[in-house]
């Protein structure tokens, strides 16, 4: 990942100050290690004159260190495989590069100049290239970023391969940003917040002292930016509960300009112990919180949880003894390390441990070791799965483990427009194949429900829109004794994934 700072010299303010106000030497080229990135970053000059200076910032990645870095040790999660390491992640994540910037120019981001004091609280004349930036939204997000900031934006999309243009354009953007209305300091901290929300993603845990981060960084413009809702929510990883908080801090802080007062004299006329104010349920808990109704209703006690990710729902069915048996399938030997990790399995007591059990494995394909279970759990699964492999899935979790309980539950595509952060036409997840409407995922659960010898209760989950629905839907699939797939369809999945 590669980044430069140009600035202009004038009569009696040389170029070369750059050199003060980021703390770097033009004269030498300088290392740093960057443990929470995983590699190395270089500072160096490419070019120092009094007419002009550019400061340089390399950041080489350590691929493998990245993904060892989040590994399991628990000997009883899978052994990672080679797929882990393939990816963009070490090239191309933006907050790798955000969290490279702050560290090596710390002092800078601060607005700190020991040498230069006064020229440090004064504009420069700023360009700041970016040779390749990840921007989910394109082009057009970037300039939605910047220009109300008061940058001039260029933000040329890379295609994907030159040599065949057909094919269009990537997800990544040349950026070159020019202003001279910004101190050094400003120009960084908008960088640093900007380059990891148009990426949409961390590489690392989000935390609560991450809103406090934000905020210093946005200090003197995220609150009064068009995109704000945005920026919060990505910037904190759509961590709702978060997002909200950093929201309310801004809003004290807009008062309070406007007011030409302190923030804590709007923030104190609050009575935190007399505040009684229901706080709205994450759509996360609340989902879980209906997948555990149902299981409670239907009488299950052996529990599978297809495609558990992290083990979030695997955590929570634990803490309810009436469930005997949790067992967690997930694709990713990755979701299922920080599972482990989430669960602690191993510091778990010897009858706690024998209730759960993390499995590698595919529901693309059928699995005899999830047959004979009384409910089986996917939870924001199935709009994960192309389209056309979704008659595989069917039949693995249907027609071959044959739980007597499935339960389904998938985002309501129509309650999208409800999503401030979220712009028009985007899916809620980069991965998402898809989002069905109400109506879609009815057809969809009342056929295979047919096919399969099942009966279906659809309900919605969270709050419910009079216009658009609730923001989760969920299916209730139950299995009569006595109830048989179809005869045409008791075959080979293949049939139905090749057609």
């Amino acid at each position: 990942m590669f980044l430069t700072i140009t600035t202009i010299g004038s009569p009696g303010r040389p170029a070369t100050d750059l050199g003060y106000l980021l703390h770097k030497h033009p004269d030498r080229s300088q290392t740093f290690r960057a443990s929470s990135t995983h590699g190395t970053a270089h500072v160096f000059y490419p070019e120092a004159t009094e007419q002009r200076c550019t400061a340089a910032l390399l950041l080489e990645v350590d691929p493998v260190g990245l993904v060892r870095a989040t590994k399991g040790k628990d000997r009883r999660t899978p052994d990672a495989t080679l797929a882990q390491y393939v990816n963009d992640r070490p090239y191309a994540a933006s907050s790798l590069l955000a969290v490279a910037l702050g560290r090596v120019f710390s002092s800078a981001l601060k607005g700190r100049c020991t040498a230069l004091p006064e020229r440090a609280a004064q504009p420069l004349p700023l360009r700041i290239e970016v040779p390749s930036l990840s921007a989910r939204g394109g082009p057009e997000l970037v300039h939605r970023m910047f220009e109300p900031l008061g940058w001039t934006v260029t933000a040329t999309p890379v295609p994907l391969d030159e040599r065949f243009p057909a094919w269009g354009a990537s997800r990544y953007v040349r950026l070159a940003l020019e202003s001279d209305a910004h101190t050094l300091g400003e120009a960084l901290r908008q960088l640093y917040v900007l380059m990891p929300v148009l990426d949409a993603a961390k590489h690392y845990w989000v935390s609560e002292d991450e809103v406090d981060k934000l905020l210093r960084a946005g200090e003197g413009w995220l609150a009064t930016h068009p995109e704000q809702k945005l920026i919060t929510g990505r910037f904190l990883n759509r961590r709702w509960a978060l997002a909200r908080t950093a929201l309310e801090r801004l809003a004290l802080e807009r008062l309070a300009q406007s007011d030409d007062t302190d923030v804590e004299t709007f923030d104190n006329a609050v009575d935190e112990a007399a505040d009684t104010e229901e706080k709205p349920v994450p759509l996360a808990v609340a989902r879980r919180t209906a997948i555990l109704t149902a299981l409670d209703e239907s009488g299950a006690a052996r529990i599978l949880d297809l495609g558990c990710g992290q083990g979030q729902l695997v955590k929570d069915l634990l803490a309810h003894a009436r469930f005997t048996e949790v067992v967690g399938v997930d694709v990713s030997a990755r979701a299922l390390a920080i599972a482990a990790r989430r669960l602690r399995l191993d510091r778990m007591g010897e009858r706690q441990a024998a209730r759960v059990t993390l499995l590698q494995g595919s529901l693309m394909y059928t699995d005899r070791r999830l047959a004979g279970y009384d409910a089986a759990v996917l939870c924001e699964v199935v709009e994960h799965v192309d389209a056309d492999r979704l008659p595989a899935l069917e039949y693995s979790v249907f027609g071959a483990a044959r739980p007597t309980t499935v339960i389904v539950t998938t985002p309501n595509v129509e309650y999208n427009v409800r999503w401030e952060w979220l712009p028009a036409g985007q899916s809620r997840h980069g991965d998402h194949r898809f989002e069905w409407r109400r109506d879609e995922f009815r057809a969809w659960a009342e056929r295979v429900a047919a096919r399969y010898g099942y009966a279906v209760e659809l309900r919605p989950v969270g709050p419910e829109d009079p216009e658009v629905g609730a923001p989760t839907q969920l299916a209730l699939f139950h299995r009569e004794p006595g109830n048989a797939p179809s005869a045409h369809r008791d075959r080979d999945p293949k049939e139905d994934t090749a057609a």
